[in-house]
């Protein structure tokens, strides 16, 4: 029977613990697709279900990575054969089914993406969940009438997967782009994604009243908590937020006065749960006109051994970027 290696991860004295492992397809969860993998990625859920930071795992054992992209080994369901280029990001990906971060991945076929034409099988994981989080807030904020022209749009978390392709997204799409940051040493590195201004959350005053100057049109934040809080009462008129992570605190304390004086809008965006119309469209963005033109200046590649050292730096916020794990080549 033939093996494969995969990253697993198992419930050991109540704690989460992954390891390289050998599997047979027999070990997997069901599904109609079989693909034999070319690359992952790392995303910040995959590193809290890796190293039991954040409870994301919803069944021990089990295979991790919530992303995966590569060729069809074989498919039950007509819609795919042999040889198709697809990408499988969220749905119970790495967390309640057997996921990307093995040779061969076996899911659901309503979960697979064929390959969008433009896009080659390594930049669909350096977008990954990360990239597609960041279109869909920017097309969900379009859809809540977001322009350029309407004023500036601030990404917290701008140094991480999220932030920094969002920032290559917006500044391309014509967006004056401001980026919120605690990292001092990194300007330069936002600076070459296209921001416009950088604020530094040490010189940031968040002041306490339940309206503060009117600065922003447009918010992407995946920090929550008390910056979140502080983003509601700075909008402009009619300006919008997309929320899609708490890294800071996952608790909102805000007043309704935001929202009924000045008609902001604040859009939760859940990526993994994407119906398959909308996940689809967003993938065609991805490889037309929300594709980040320097997206190689922010993918390090890593081979699938060295995958286990990289989750406590993206925990500790030592990661920037993008980070992609090769898994084909793996012995």
């Amino acid at each position: 029977m033939m093996t494969f290696l995969a990253y697993r991860i198992a419930d050991v004295d109540g704690k989460s613990s992954g390891r390289l492992v050998n599997l047979s397809l027999d070990d997997l969860d069901t599904g109609e697709v079989v693909i034999q993998a070319h690359y992952s990625s790392v995303n910040y859920k995959d590193a809290l279900a890796a190293t039991g930071a954040g409870k994301v795992i919803r069944r021990f054992p089990c295979v991790g990575g919530i992303d995966v992209a590569g060729l069809v080994e074989s498919s039950s369901d007509a819609c795919f054969k042999a040889g198709d280029e697809v990408l499988v990001t969220g749905y119970e990906m790495g967390v309640a089914h057997d996921g990307g971060y093995a040779e061969y991945v076996r899911v659901p076929a309503d979960w697979v993406v064929p390959l969008p034409p433009g896009l080659t099988l390594f930049e669909a994981m350096a977008l990954g969940t990360a990239g597609f989080t960041a279109a869909l807030a920017i097309h969900r904020m379009e859809q809540n009438d977001l322009r350029p022209e309407n004023g500036k749009v601030i990404v917290t978390g701008a140094t991480g997967g999220v932030g920094s392709l969002a920032i290559m997204m917006l500044a391309q799409l014509g967006y004056h782009v401001v980026a919120l940051t605690s990292k001092d040493d990194e300007h330069a590195y936002l600076k070459s994604l296209g921001v416009a201004e950088i604020l530094s959350h040490k010189d940031l005053a968040m002041g306490t009243r339940p309206l503060e100057k009117a600065q922003w049109a447009g918010a992407l934040d995946s920090v929550g908590g008390e910056t979140l809080a502080w983003l509601t009462r700075t909008m402009q008129q009619n300006g919008v937020i997309a929320s899609f992570g708490n890294a800071s605190g996952a608790e909102l304390h805000t007043t309704v006065l935001p929202f009924i004086l000045r008609g902001v809008r604040l859009i939760g965006i859940d990526s993994a749960a994407t119906a398959m119309p909308l996940r689809r469209l967003i993938w065609q963005r991805l490889s037309t006109d929300l594709h980040p033109n320097r997206l190689a200046q922010i993918a390090n590649i890593i081979p699938f051994a060295e995958l286990p050292q990289v989750f406590p730096l993206l925990i500790q916020g030592k990661q920037r970027g993008r980070t992609v794990v090769e898994i084909k080549s793996a012995a």
